[in-house]
């Protein structure tokens, strides 16, 4: 009896199963929201015309902003000199992947002088907490022991444990004349942590190797956020 009786329960569930999506296309359930709301809200306007793929929108919605950088600088191996840069850092154009650098460096007694701009091309999806770029652009650089001027080529690593802009650590290693005599290496690492929507505190450590001199410079700043 109790056999039976299963069978039958199991018969009516199946049965029951095979009905449910037809049913639900039949009598699709509304959901009563106040049409004042919805006027007011374009992420429920855009969700009741298509819900969107909002995982793709994550990978791909750049996890970092483009910024300016306002900073002061000090030059540890030249007795403690002093100067002052200006940079503007990640760029996009669309969502391409290419990004736009440029930089100025200047200390008052004209010993030490940097400027240039460079294009990277992160490889990685642009939302994600880690991207890799080639980097390659124009760099001039004059200092008490040489001056140079070139093609600059590199690569640059990205981390990003706070999307938007919260924070974000990049590392870069680049050559001006590579694989010349007159070949410049330059290193650097540098971090940023926002105060305010706009507003971020940020550091640098840079290395400049050359035949003739090593140069370091610590860089601490401010940057905008342009959103």
């Amino acid at each position: 009896m109790r056999s039976k009786l299963s069978i039958s329960l199991q018969i009516v569930g199946i049965f029951l199963l095979s009905i449910a999506p037809v049913a639900a296309q039949q009598n699709p359930r509304q959901i009563d929201i106040d049409p004042e709301i919805i006027r007011n809200s374009p992420v429920l306007q855009r969700w009741l015309k298509q819900i969107p793929d909002v995982a793709a929108e994550i990978r791909n919605d750049p996890s970092f902003v483009p910024r300016i950088r306002i900073g002061y600088d000090q030059y540890p191996a030249s007795n403690g000199a002093s100067g002052w840069q200006v940079t503007v850092n990640d760029v996009l154009i669309g969502r391409t992947g290419v990004a736009l650098n440029a930089h100025y460096q200047y200390r008052p007694d004209g010993s030490l002088n940097s400027y240039g701009a460079d294009a990277n091309y992160y490889l990685l999806p642009l939302g994600g907490y880690i991207n890799v770029a080639p980097v390659v652009g124009y760099r001039r650089l004059e200092t008490d022991h040489y001056k140079r001027e070139g093609v600059n080529l590199g690569a640059k690593v990205i981390l990003v444990p706070s999307r938007g802009g919260g924070g974000d650590i990049t590392l870069q290693q680049t050559w001006v004349g590579l694989g010349t005599d007159e070949e410049v290496g330059i290193s650097s690492i540098s971090s940023g942590y926002a105060l305010t929507h706009n507003l971020r505190l940020s550091a640098e450590i840079q290395f400049q190797n050359s035949r003739e001199s090593k140069d370091s410079r610590v860089g601490v700043g401010v940057e905008w956020l342009l959103w």
